[in-house]
């Protein structure tokens, strides 16, 4: 076969081409070199009145590794969430593990039991104190509601014998976690000396200005050091 001749252009092609492919690789090392969940965190710069940042955490996020998310996130993390139980019989597999590690690390730690509405409210409390008791220094204990009953005026009622108990049992009256619409048409207008932790993943900030709502959770798509799933990002406007 005849030899190709080498020509110039071709030399300037094949030379784009090399390089082409250089910054190519060396984006990928990049990409590579930096671990997935430190790349776009996803946290929010703090809305107007709210003050700090946290993350709510239950299984689901697997066994996380604390001190590299405190250390390597880009943000601080004030105050953390976890997941103790849900209806009168599930206890949160990583919640014993996630709450110690919160408290050896002096993280303002708190609890939440996943309410079911099909479920008797006294017998969750109890079920939820049982594998629960608050230090002085923890938050408020968490109610969260996100399934409807057969009506609003039952949901209401369940959720208030729920709090009732834990508030006798702690001393500490016990914060609601809902959506915002839930909040809007079940609980805004007859709940009006609780404290709330509303889910809006919208970019809607002045739907947190009601003074009852401490807590805004804004996705549920945050990826964080230290943890390999995704995990609900928080800002508060209590300062930490």
């Amino acid at each position: 076969m005849a030899r190709r001749k080498i020509t110039l252009p071709r030399l300037i092609a094949g030379g784009t081409l090399l390089g082409l492919l250089a910054v190519l690789a060396y984006v990928v090392y990049l990409q590579f070199r930096t671990p997935p969940h430190e790349r776009n965190e996803g946290f929010r710069p703090l809305a107007t009145g709210f003050n700090s940042h946290g993350i709510d955490v239950s299984h689901y996020q697997g066994d996380i590794d604390w001190d590299r998310l405190i250390k390597k996130s880009s943000v601080k993390i004030s105050f953390v969430f976890c997941k103790a139980t849900e209806g009168t019989s599930l206890l949160d597999k990583r919640w014993r593990r996630n709450y110690e590690e919160l408290r050896k690390r002096n993280i303002p730690v708190g609890a939440y039991h996943y309410f079911k509405p099909n479920k008797d409210a006294a017998e969750q409390a109890h079920f939820f104190l049982k594998h629960y008791q608050p230090n002085q220094s923890d938050l408020p204990p968490v109610i969260d509601v996100e399934e409807e009953s057969t009506s609003s005026i039952k949901l209401r009622n369940d959720v208030k014998r729920w709090m009732d108990i834990v508030q006798q049992k702690t001393g500490r009256q016990p914060i609601i976690y809902t959506n915002y619409f839930m909040f809007s048409t079940v609980f805004k207008p007859h709940f009006r000396n609780y404290t709330f932790w509303i889910a809006n993943y919208s970019d809607r900030p002045e739907r947190m200005k009601d003074d009852r709502i401490q807590y805004w959770q804004y996705t549920d798509q945050g990826m964080v050091p230290g943890i390999d799933e995704n995990v609900d990002l928080n800002m508060s406007k209590v300062k930490f």
